[in-house]
């Protein structure tokens, strides 16, 4: 925004130092002035002051007013004038010191505007004003940093996965019209699955673009409930797999967006079933309350997974150890599964942990603020 120019601080600190200067000054000859006086207000205070003193001050100073201004006229110019120049050119010099980290720190606020993030003001000293101020926009640009990182890989990636399906689609009508004698059925067959999972990756993006904004109605929801819906949605797909789902818990009232929190629980449920053992595999789905959340957890059977690599999987697009898999329906078919189960819960003021199980599999846990049951309705 545009702002007409000003005195700089560094001035203004320098003229109020001058200035304060300046008027102790003044007032310490005023008063030394009006002790001299007889009559005064300052009378009944000498008394307080010792004999001496006040025969030195009787012999400085002359015994009438006219005296009294020609002898200390002169020499209170010249103290006021020294003052001034003192208070001038040392407020400067304190300002300027006082003001080199605001300075250094100013002039790191200007590089991010240039497209560099990685700067860091890292402003030495003990703990103060400036260096809090400092500290938090360092603090600042590292979030920044990450953030808009996670966000270009993010886009990458995700332009990856539309052409993906595009240029199949392409490549599929190309062959068509170059072989007439081709089975249209077969082609068409593809083409449906192909579009299918372009119109789920357009909706995942879409779900994760909501639950980012966090533009969704809260309300009271429980998460004992939620997960009962979800399991009976997949449970098809689990019996097709061979595996059994178990279900238990207490009633766990939290705030949020139903629609969102049923998608966060399925996405779960649904990385559980995919990523579980080929036969005789194990799903448990719990609820239950703490003091301060709402838990809910999803663990499977499934391989060994190193640590390491589970910190990965809340990342979009994430293809190691064939996380994406073509039978997958659905956004947690797409590679977003677990980065919107993220994006939903961090929308909810909640915490999402992640946790290879001893004996194989992941254990899934999503803290939720809680709601007493009396505040229910």
């Amino acid at each position: 925004m545009g702002r007409p120019p000003g005195l700089s601080v560094r001035l203004k600190l320098t003229l109020s130092y001058a200035g304060f200067l300046m008027l102790t000054g003044f007032l310490m000859l005023a008063a030394a002035w009006l002790a001299g006086q007889p009559g005064q207000p300052f009378d009944a205070l000498l008394r307080y002051i010792p004999d001496d003193v006040i025969r030195t001050l009787g012999g400085l100073v002359p015994g009438n007013r006219a005296n009294l201004l020609r002898t200390y006229a002169p020499a209170a110019a010249i103290v006021l004038a020294f003052l001034l120049v003192i208070g001038l050119i040392g407020g400067w010099i304190l300002a300027g010191r006082m003001l080199a980290p605001l300075i250094r720190i100013t002039d790191a606020t200007r590089m991010p505007t240039n497209g560099s993030l990685s700067h860091r003001i890292r402003l030495p000293g003990r703990q103060d004003e400036f260096r809090e101020l400092a500290d938090a926009f360092d603090t600042m640009l590292e979030r920044l940093e990450a953030h808009v990182g996670e966000q270009r890989r993010f886009a990458a990636n995700a332009s990856h996965e539309l052409r993906t399906p595009l240029a199949i689609t392409r490549t599929l009508l190309d062959v068509a019209r170059s072989d007439p004698n081709r089975d249209i059925g077969e082609l068409v067959d593809r083409l449906h699955i192909i579009n299918t999972r372009a119109i789920d990756l357009t909706e995942a993006l879409l779900l994760l673009s909501r639950a980012d904004q966090r533009s969704f109605t809260r309300e009271h929801v429980d998460l004992s409930l939620i997960a009962d819906e979800a399991t009976e949605t997949l449970l098809p797909l689990a019996e097709r797999r061979g595996l059994s789902i178990e279900t238990s818990g207490d009633v766990a009232c939290t705030i949020g967006s139903h629609p969102l929190l049923l998608q966060m629980t399925t996405n779960l449920v649904h990385n559980a079933i995919v990523h579980n053992l080929r036969e005789r595999g194990t799903v448990w789905v719990t609820t239950s309350i703490r003091p301060e959340a709402a838990v809910l957890t999803v663990e499977n059977t499934g391989e060994m997974l190193a640590p390491q690599l589970i910190s990965t999987f809340v990342e979009p697009f994430k293809r190691g150890t064939e996380r994406i898999r073509a039978d997958n329906a659905g956004p947690a078919g797409v590679g977003l599964g677990l980065a919107i189960v993220k994006s939903i819960t961090q929308a909810h003021d909640g915490t999402l942990i992640l946790s290879p199980r001893p004996a194989g599999g992941l254990l899934v846990t999503v803290q939720l603020p809680v709601v007493p049951r009396s505040h229910v309705v």
